[in-house]
């Protein structure tokens, strides 16, 4: 039996293209038109990209739910929402966090991240088919490795099918985010400080574009600024895919070419492909302070980035199936050939600092049953003072480490450390010896 490595020498061109497979992440703003600058907070984040360690798997129509549509949650309109001097209690998070794990199962968006994983397209049940495009390209396998039709036939097809499962279909995740706010004004005045959580309808389900419209009128920010914070509060929602739903989907729903009964049926399952609730995180930092000179629209975008990514990193810390995978992007030699480091393009973004440690590992394809482990290589930590500032507009900031082109990390322990190979944070469950 012959194992294949996964991570090798690689050259100057090569490294600058690693590929790896990423999590999938679609990320969602609450919006709440009843507070004064939700337009401002709206208009940043719609304008955020993705970020870059996550394949976007983002769905048309459901990058933002309209808090004010919401009822169920409690008496008035809207989820539980923190007001000055009074902060969400365990029971009201749990609360909002669930009706909204019933919200996008009601809105159907787990099968909807199943449709975009599989190419699903057509203009009726007549013409509709699947395809494995997406899964050749994300998780790196050949066509025949993921056709379908041929895995049915042998256990390694399936057992090929079942690793891409594992290794994409189950690593898909929506992120909820809560974005209210506090001014210096309303610090000094102890007025409205909202907390909210998670609330709304997305646009996409309630037929029209009035949360948009409403967003791009709301709230005008007064000139002075200064004090401005977010408060984040974010929700992690997972896509259940395991055996049993795999088994539904590919015998019952999935054809790559015309058939009308199977994606009939795939149309109208309403229980199938569904989300679970696993996380929350909640960010807030009272001494945030931006160095840079910022025009008002682009200093809110620059704080709700940040904030998301404080959320994002513990929530990676808090939950492993949302760990970031980063490959070593070259070996760092002196002028004598001896070596000094490895380099990652990740920084302040991802959370690290002069302690952060990571686990060296190598992706292993096993040929014969078509199946991808991790083995563990060596141990790393970050080199203090070569650590990349790479938070969304560090270099207009003129921040210390931001004209990096990456972190440096030393050895703390273990073996050969390859371009290619893959940097993660902390214990990892899937790493075998």
């Amino acid at each position: 039996m012959t194992i294949i490595f996964l991570a090798c020498v690689l050259t100057a061109q090569a490294q600058e293209d690693l590929s790896y497979r990423r999590n999938s992440l679609a990320t969602v703003l609450v919006y709440h038109p009843e507070d004064e600058f939700g337009g401002e907070i709206y208009k940043a984040f719609d304008s955020l990209p993705i970020p870059d360690k996550y394949d976007d798997h983002t769905i048309e129509g459901m990058r933002v739910i309209d808090n004010s549509t919401i009822e169920g949650v409690r008496r008035e309109s809207g989820y539980y929402k923190a007001t000055y001097g009074h902060q969400l209690t365990a029971a009201e998070l749990q609360a909002n966090a669930k009706h909204t794990e019933q919200l996008l199962n009601d809105a159907e968006i787990g099968k909807k991240m199943v449709a975009k994983w599989f190419g699903f397209s057509g203009n009726s049940a007549e013409d509709a088919t699947f395809n494995t495009e997406l899964l050749q390209t994300r998780g790196q396998y050949n066509a025949s490795d993921v056709d379908v039709a041929l895995a049915l036939q042998t256990t390694r097809g399936l057992a090929t099918l079942s690793d891409a499962g594992e290794e994409l279909l189950q690593n898909t995740f929506v992120l909820v985010n809560d974005i209210t706010y506090i001014t210096a004004e309303q610090e000094a005045e102890a007025a409205k400080v909202a907390v909210g959580v998670i609330g709304g309808l997305f646009d996409a389900f309630t037929g029209g574009s009035a949360g948009r419209e409403m967003a791009s009128a709301a709230g005008k920010i007064a000139d002075s600024f200064t004090g401005f914070k977010v408060k984040t509060h974010s929700y992690l929602y997972q896509l259940e895919w395991n055996d049993s739903v795999a088994a539904i989907f590919y015998q019952f729903h999935y054809t790559g070419t015309p058939n009308p009964e199977k994606v009939q049926d795939f149309l109208m399952d309403k229980t199938t492909y569904r989300l679970k609730y696993v996380a929350h995180q909640y960010e807030f930092d009272k001494k945030s302070v931006l160095k840079g000179q910022y025009e008002r629209t682009e200093l809110v975008r620059t704080i709700c980035a940040r904030s998301i990514d404080k959320n994002i990193v513990a929530l990676a810390k808090q939950y492993e199936d949302f760990k970031v995978k980063t490959p070593v992007y070259k070996v760092l030699m002196d002028q004598r050939g001896r070596i000094e480091g490895y380099a990652a393009k990740i920084g302040m973004k991802e959370g690290i600092t002069d302690g952060s440690k990571f686990q060296v590992v190598q992706r292993v394809l096993n040929p014969e049953t078509g199946k991808t482990t991790y083995k563990y290589v060596a141990t790393v930590k970050a080199k203090k003072d070569c650590i990349w500032d790479n938070r969304y507009n560090a270099v207009l900031e003129e921040a210390d480490g931001a004209t990096l082109p990456y972190t440096t990390f030393t050895k703390v322990s273990g073996g050969e450390i390859l371009p290619g190979m893959l940097l993660i944070e902390g214990k990892y469950r899937k790493i075998t010896e």
